[in-house]
């Protein structure tokens, strides 16, 4: 299979770069700074540019049969993720590509029925507008006619290692015993390919954690 790979020079881009070779999917990564992708293989391909420019995204995905995106933003610039949402979906239609899986925010699962995470007082303050922008992504991606999937990581997420052996769930927070909600980014990774591989969730959200 070849994907597209967007955002794939933060830490879940790269995951799902490296989970997406190990599965023998040809990928193709735009980047603005190619250097900042310390990965090689002969089934790479690095694109340089910005998502956020005109065709961009269309003319690196052309050819491909999914893009997996995990394009991000620093606090204070979730503005950002909304107008991304926009030029991906724009950018798939005119590549011809209908299938996309995004790897989102965790703030809008649900801890209960009607309760989300981001809502709950224990949800740092300073991350809100964040997670307010991510929620918003989410309707714009929902709301298309792609064939997209939402994958939401557990409330945390950090690199650690590949086990194979986590929980999915849809809406509802993946919790252990003990209450707590964690997720590797190698393991997220895993599972965002595991649905690319075997889809199970075609416009839905899925989450995973321990």
């Amino acid at each position: 299979m070849k994907v597209l790979v967007l955002g794939a020079d933060g830490a879940i881009g790269r995951g799902l770069v490296k989970e997406a070779l190990y599965r023998k999917c040809e990928v193709t990564a735009l980047l603005r700074e190619p250097s900042r992708l310390h990965e090689e293989h002969a089934a790479l391909t690095i694109r340089t540019g910005d998502l956020l420019g005109p065709g961009a995204i269309a003319a690196a995905a052309a050819g491909c049969d999914a893009i997996l995106t995990a394009f991000g933003s620093e606090p204070g610039e979730g503005a950002l993720l909304p107008e991304a949402a926009r030029l991906i979906i724009e950018g798939a239609h005119a590549a011809g590509v209908t299938r996309l899986i995004v790897a989102g925010g965790s703030g809008t699962l649900l801890t209960a029925p009607g309760v989300r995470l981001m809502d709950s007082p224990e949800y740092p303050e300073e991350l809100l507008p964040l997670a307010q922008a991510h929620a918003e992504a989410y309707e714009i991606f929902a709301q298309s006619d792609l064939d997209w999937t939402y994958a939401s990581p557990a409330a945390w997420i950090e690199p650690g290692r590949r086990t194979g052996n986590f929980r999915v769930g849809m809406s509802l927070l993946v919790t252990d015993d003990e209450g707590h909600s964690r997720i590797s980014i190698e393991d997220f990774a895993a599972a965002i390919v595991d649905e690319l591989d075997d889809p199970n969730f075609i416009r839905a959200r899925f989450t995973v954690g321990y």
